[in-house]
């Protein structure tokens, strides 16, 4: 709704422009039928080009899976009461329909009024005219072919004046422009400017007819002087091009001016630059990317980490979407009762059980009448094709598991022949089938106050540099101090509570009972919390001390 609101605003702004352009600049100048154009682009500019956005794609590095929690209590979100509030797009949305009703009406009334006047008249045909002898009082008028006047009213040679005047109007289709900013002044009644446009565009329209007919006619002066009978006139049909209007010293003076100077074309150009800069402030949107990245396994390990989130406000179908795609895509059996939804069509309690071939059943249930935590499904492959199935939340874990994983990175917005070797740092709880002929190690946790169970499994091939840690707790860590790039190990800077370590520093001496938590940071996010200092990756260590 907002965006019909901002397009309104360009547009009324573009009318503006060209009007501004128009009356400091063309208005005085008598290229008529150049400043016709100039005026009816501006109408259209003013309505196509806030509909034309360049779409400017900006590319931003992955945001870190985050680490998962599987506490039940923290997947609550609180939601604050709403309190009766007046919408005031709505507001005005309403206001700009009743005028633009009543314009409409209007215009409906005066295309009546017209009909009424040529309905039943005689109509006698001069080439590509239609005259029409009215008994009516009204000055004279032209409508598309149509030309209608009241002979009784004039003399022959002021009659004269004034049908060379009207078929300059029909001849040129003005009634066309008439039109179109009767149009405009309905769809944008609100804007004063569209209002001095409309008045700008049929004062032109009588400069021009005012001066192709003056070459045709022999005594000019005469002409201007049925100008000035006629203004006694008061009514006129408003949709029609009339032989009177307002500001007829103003045409008298036009008519009587010198031909402008080629040399003042230049005016029609000032508007480029102002409309080159409206669209390189309002017309390119940024888009923000994601890098798509392809993780190829070097070592054996993780490929490739999927992730279907499910938020407070999913539905349904948004559920068996994600059960779809899960046994679709992984072979993965997912399956969600007992729902519930408060007023706002919040989920506020669901249970969600997942299985992935012969693994156990992993569950997780949220009970509560708020609405719930966004959390997800994350599926990781491995280079041999085994799925692993977890629960993800966008909370930070009580237990932090990092598993450090070397992988080639293949950025798939960059040419193929960027490839960067470097280490994968993956947050992730994982719940994983157990191999006897595997060297992994395992652990699992559950709450015996909530409905959740996890086993968490990471690979603990020595023949890695990564260091397996299994801490009081009974949390398991896996860093990796190094990060490979181009064949050349890079030491990763070491912070251990707060402070930073001294280069070759080996977490090995730190024991594992009496490490709290281990955060691993890479690329973009190191470079933004310690500077040049974690180019090469940080491993951030907290202490039960």
């Amino acid at each position: 709704m907002e965006s019909i609101f901002v397009y309104i605003a360009k547009s009324a702004g573009l009318v503006a422009l060209f009007y501004c352009a128009y009356y400091f600049l063309l208005r005085k100048e008598t290229f008529f039928t150049s400043n016709r154009w100039f005026l009816l682009t501006g109408l259209i500019t003013s309505v196509v080009l806030p509909l034309i956005v360049y779409t400017k794609v900006v590319w931003v590095n992955p945001t870190p899976i985050p680490n998962l929690n599987f506490s039940n209590t923290n997947l609550i979100q609180n939601t604050e009461s709403k309190s009766f509030e007046i919408n005031w797009i709505y507001v005005m949305l309403s206001i700009y329909c009743i005028g633009l009703l009543v314009f409409l009406i209007k215009f409906g009334m005066d295309f009546y009024s017209l009909n009424s006047i040529l309905k039943g008249k005689k109509v006698h045909q001069q080439a590509d005219f239609k005259f029409i002898d009215t008994n009516e009082n009204i000055p004279p008028f032209s409508y598309f072919e149509y030309i209608v006047y009241n002979s009784s009213m004039y003399t022959p040679a002021e009659l004269e004046n004034i049908i060379e005047h009207e078929k300059v109007h029909s001849d040129q289709n003005h009634t066309i422009d008439v039109l179109i900013s009767r149009a405009f002044c309905m769809l944008f009644w609100f804007n004063p400017i569209i209002w001095l446009y409309k008045k700008a565009i049929i004062q032109n329209l009588e400069f021009i007819a005012d001066k192709e007919a003056a070459k045709k006619l022999s005594d000019k002066k005469a002409y201007q002087y049925t100008l000035l009978k006629i203004t006694t006139h008061e009514s006129c049909v408003a949709i029609t091009n009339h032989f009177y209007q307002s500001l007829i010293k103003k045409r008298i003076v036009m008519l009587n001016k010198n031909q402008s100077k080629k040399r003042n074309s230049w005016k029609y150009y000032v508007v480029i630059p102002a409309l080159a800069a409206f669209v390189l402030l309002f017309q390119i949107e940024v888009v923000a990317k994601e890098r798509q990245q392809i993780v190829k396994e070097v070592s054996g390990e993780i490929k490739s980490v999927d992730v279907y989130k499910i938020k407070k406000s999913s539905t349904d179908a948004d559920l068996e979407k994600i059960k779809e795609n899960l046994k679709k895509l992984h072979n993965v059996d997912f399956e969600v009762s007992d729902v519930k939804r408060n007023s706002e069509n919040y989920l506020t309690s669901l249970k969600v059980a997942i299985k992935n071939g012969k693994q156990q059943a992993q569950s997780i249930q949220v009970n509560g009448d708020k609405a719930i935590k966004d959390f997800g499904v994350i599926v990781t492959t491995d280079e041999k094709g085994q799925k692993n199935v977890g629960i993800q939340t966008d909370d930070d874990a009580k237990t932090k598991v990092a598993i450090s994983k070397k992988v080639s990175l293949i950025d798939a917005s960059e040419p193929d022949n960027a490839k960067t070797t470097t280490s994968k740092t993956l947050i992730t709880k994982i719940d994983t089938n157990v191999n006897d002929n595997t060297n992994t190690s395992t652990k699992t946790n559950s709450n015996a106050n909530t409905n959740t169970s996890t086993t968490v499994t990471i690979d603990t091939d020595n023949k890695t540099n990564t260091k397996v840690i299994t801490t009081t707790n009974g949390s398991v860590i896996a860093i990796s101090n190094d990060t490979k790039v181009n064949g050349k190990v890079l030491e990763s800077l070491v912070i251990v509570d707060g402070k930073e370590m001294p280069a070759g520093f080996d977490i090995e001496d730190i024991d594992a009972k009496d490490i709290k938590s281990v955060n691993v940071y890479k690329g973009i996010n190191a470079v933004t919390k310690y500077g040049d200092k974690g180019s090469n990756g940080v491993i951030e260590v907290e202490t039960k001390h």
